[in-house]
């Protein structure tokens, strides 16, 4: 479930209300600046999304939340819990950041050797975040264990896999 900004941690509703994230008595987070609408997405709702995936494991390390398979870690979160990163193709990910520079960005110079992206969590909506987390784990999985939950990845959609 998704947390409504108009009643922060309440989720007894299971509904999120559409409200402006500046219209809560201030602004909110780097959203706000931005101008983005809808409701936030949290560390509770991407753990319900993975929570269960085979050879699928969260970790806390330094005080981050990570959630790996083995030891390649496929998403991670900000010690504040405020930007998500998670495994992308590297040849898609300038597209992804020019696209939607509000939402989306680069990791620092000193991890762009990896395939990974990053975006500030409460500018993504729970879809967005669901198809972003679980196209991370299918990277870092073997494509029989991928196919076995989510099934054949869309036409000419395989993250990380070229060709």
């Amino acid at each position: 479930m998704l947390r409504s900004l108009r009643e922060p941690g309440d989720r007894s509703s299971g509904q999120c209300e559409q409200v402006p994230r500046f219209a809560v008595g201030g602004w909110y987070g780097t959203a706000a600046a931005r101008g983005q609408y809808g409701c936030v997405v949290t560390v509770d709702d991407v753990r319900g999304v993975l929570a269960g995936l085979p050879r699928s494991s969260e970790v806390l390390v330094r005080d981050r939340v990570k959630f790996r398979v083995g030891q390649i870690v496929y998403v991670a979160f900000s010690q504040d819990e405020t930007e998500i990163g998670f495994a992308f193709p590297k040849e898609e990910r300038a597209a992804l950041v020019a696209a939607r520079p509000e939402v989306f960005f680069l990791p620092r110079e000193s991890e762009l050797r990896f395939h990974w992206v990053e975006a500030w969590l409460d500018a993504l909506d729970a879809d967005e975040m669901r198809e972003l987390v679980l196209d991370a784990w299918r990277m870092v999985v073997p494509q029989r264990v991928a196919r076995e939950v989510l099934g054949p990845p869309a036409a000419g959609h395989e993250p990380g896999r070229t060709g």
